[in-house]
């Protein structure tokens, strides 16, 4: 089985809100509060979505979304309020100490080598 590990949002001005779905397979969804002005700001929530549960996430404008994939062959819809701005994306390392996501164990994820070399958090935004 590959897990599949992705996270990023819309920066302003072209912050997007979404809906998440799971229409096949399984995903541990993750969304992370990115809004400077929030009192959740970098605090993150995660819930499993699967075809058979049926739940979505909503993921507000300023939030960072990310999943990693729990079943092979996984799908996932997203339903945006905005359309997709090429270069508008900001990206956020899964595993960057300055939020402390809790991901499922696993001995093996694809991680793609631009997400990979993500600089930390606190480098980026002092």
């Amino acid at each position: 089985m590959q897990y599949i590990v992705q996270c990023e949002s819309g920066d302003a001005p072209h912050a997007e809100a979404k809906t998440v779905r799971c229409t096949r397979g399984a995903i541990y969804d993750v969304a992370l509060d990115l809004r400077l002005d929030s009192p959740t700001f970098k605090q993150w929530v995660a819930y499993e979505l699967t075809a058979e549960n049926g739940r979505m996430l909503y993921i507000p404008e300023g939030c960072a979304h990310g999943f990693q994939t729990l079943a092979d062959a996984t799908e996932v819809s997203y339903q945006m309020n905005v359309p997709y701005r090429e270069g508008s994306a900001r990206a956020v390392r899964f595993d960057d100490p300055a939020f402390g996501i809790s991901w499922p164990e696993t001995f093996e994820r694809i991680i793609s080598p631009k997400d990979r070399a993500l600089p930390d958090w606190e480098l980026r935004n002092p």
